[in-house]
């Protein structure tokens, strides 16, 4: 029976053990440094592409008192919030959010809109879906001690309710559609 010469087994079982540990740097690596990454809060870009402001996650519709009304429909929303009456701001977000709707083209069937508004008299309302039939209204009072100001805002809600971006009552619509688009395009939702 021959014998293996030690000196021709040990470069190649090293060589063996090496490639092993250069397979598994390559797999576990890029993991181990994506975790530091996220958690460390190092080497993240600071650049964005939305032009909202970000709201912090886990923040849905429930959190300001509503349901979801696109449940089940699976739409994105143009939701317009107005704490008190319906002032020349939230005139002008309701306005902007239904030409936004309209700018979506062929993907608008993939969004509503809707206006939150604590206050509106029903003269003010039969306006409202004269001018905007497809427009959802809900009179309902927001937490004093909500996510939002005592100002309108606009907000961007996915299918599922959770609050995504929000606009403040001196918005352009050019961004606002930016992100929608952009948020429908990455989308498998909606």
């Amino acid at each position: 029976m021959p014998h293996a010469n030690p000196s021709e087994t040990t470069p190649s079982l090293w060589r063996g053990r090496l490639q092993l540990l250069a397979l598994v740097g390559v797999a576990v690596l890029p993991m181990v440094l994506a975790t530091a990454m996220y958690y460390g809060d190092f080497f993240v870009p600071q650049s964005r592409s939305h032009h909202g402001e970000l709201v912090s996650p886990g923040l849905t519709l429930q959190d300001l008192g509503l349901s979801n009304p696109q449940e089940g429909e699976g739409r994105w929303q143009l939701l317009v919030t107005a704490p008190q009456a319906c002032d020349s701001d939230c005139e002008r977000l309701l306005y902007l959010s239904r030409q936004i709707h309209i700018g979506l083209g062929r993907e608008a069937n993939r969004a509503a809109h809707t206006l939150v508004v604590a206050a509106a008299d029903t003269q003010q309302q039969a306006q409202w879906r004269t001018d905007d039939p497809k427009l959802q209204i809900i009179q309902h009072s927001l937490p004093s001690k909500g996510p939002q100001g005592a100002a309108s805002e606009l907000w961007l809600v996915d299918p599922h309710g959770n609050l995504v971006l929000r606009y403040g009552a001196d918005t352009e619509g050019k961004p606002v559609l930016n992100d929608l688009r952009h948020l429908l395009k990455l989308s498998n939702i909606g």
